[in-house]
């Protein structure tokens, strides 16, 4: 699909928004406009079976996202976000680099709540940052699935007040392998399905 190629050309070497400029930033969001024209998924919310599942961000402009890069001597990693629609659960995973043994991770997790066809709220209720050494973690899934079992980590591990952290977020077009999403503090995300 032309509208996809043209997406990933633009973002290519962007390093996820990280060293796209204000040009770049401009040509970023045309490709990503025209894309959402074309959205095969008229109610995305409603589309459980493409929402579901483990994504890979690509690009964003969330300075919160981003200004995890800034850390002395740490870079940021891979960014995810697993969707579990059956529990109306989604978990936001950084993993950061640095030093050796001290690969760290950051995460929240949260539940949705669908309030349009491409709308959900989004309420915040754990993070959990550490080191992925110290908890034995290998891979977004699998991590889950300890949060998921109610497992407390060896980790700064606490929960969020849910009146206190909320948002919302579009999903503006989704098909089997691409998401891009517009939040409530005028970010965008593009990810792909892993």
């Amino acid at each position: 699909m032309i509208g996809k190629t043209a997406i990933l050309e633009a973002i290519a070497g962007k390093n996820r928004g990280l060293l796209a400029t204000e040009a770049d930033k401009q040509a970023i969001l045309a490709a990503i406009a025209n894309l959402e024209d074309l959205n095969p998924t008229p109610n995305p919310v409603e589309a459980a079976e493409l929402l579901d599942g483990d994504w890979r961000l690509l690009y964003t402009t969330s300075k919160a996202l981003l200004n995890l890069d800034g850390f002395p001597l740490f870079k940021l990693g891979q960014i995810y976000q697993c969707i579990r629609v059956a529990t109306n659960s989604v978990y936001n995973i950084a993993e950061i680099y640095g030093l050796p043994y001290l690969e760290g991770f950051v995460s929240v997790a949260a539940k949705f709540e669908p309030v349009s066809s491409c709308r959900v709220n989004v309420k915040f209720n754990r993070s959990i940052i550490g080191l992925q050494r110290l908890i034995d973690y290998n891979s977004p899934g699998n991590f889950i699935q300890q949060i998921e079992s109610g497992k407390k980590f060896t980790a700064i591990d606490f929960p969020i007040k849910s009146g206190e952290q909320q948002g919302w977020l579009d999903i503006t077009y989704i098909d089997g392998d691409m998401r891009i999403g517009r939040g409530n503090e005028g970010s965008v995300f593009v990810l792909t399905k892993t």
